[in-house]
């Protein structure tokens, strides 16, 4: 069975208008160019039996990149969450503490004299209805 290659032939006309660096000396792709040498994996042509993993390595750094940014949206949340819990817990205190101090007999007793009414010196009784 015939291999599935495809050949491509590079283009000579773009040499003509490719400038040396400004700087002077080797640029850093170049040079990665260079030791790599990538073009010798093309010469005979675009390798097409490797495209089935190369796409699968491509899902797989989608399904990691997707992965990675759900688990740093879910940590904001919570930390969100974890922020507004304690700020309510604070709420909760202080209002516990308020009704607290406010149901207290002696409070209670001071706020209700304003209206005209007093504190009864005697103690509660027990009604006792016989049938």
């Amino acid at each position: 069975m015939s291999e599935n290659r495809m050949r491509v032939e590079p283009d000579r006309t773009n040499e003509t208008r490719i400038k040396p660096s400004q700087a002077g000396g080797p640029s850093l792709f170049s040079g990665l160019e260079k030791r790599l040498k990538l073009e010798s994996y093309f010469e005979e042509g675009f390798p097409v039996q490797y495209l089935p993993k190369i796409l699968f390595v491509m899902v797989l750094g989608l399904l990691y990149i997707s992965n990675t940014h759900h688990a740093e949206r879910t940590t904001r949340a919570i930390n969100r969450a974890q922020t507004e819990v304690e700020d309510l817990r604070a709420d909760y205190t202080t209002l516990k503490s308020d009704v607290m101090f406010a149901s207290k007999q002696s409070e209670v007793a001071r706020r209700v004299k304003e209206t005209g009414l007093k504190e009864s010196l005697r103690p509660p009784y027990k009604i006792v209805v016989n049938d």
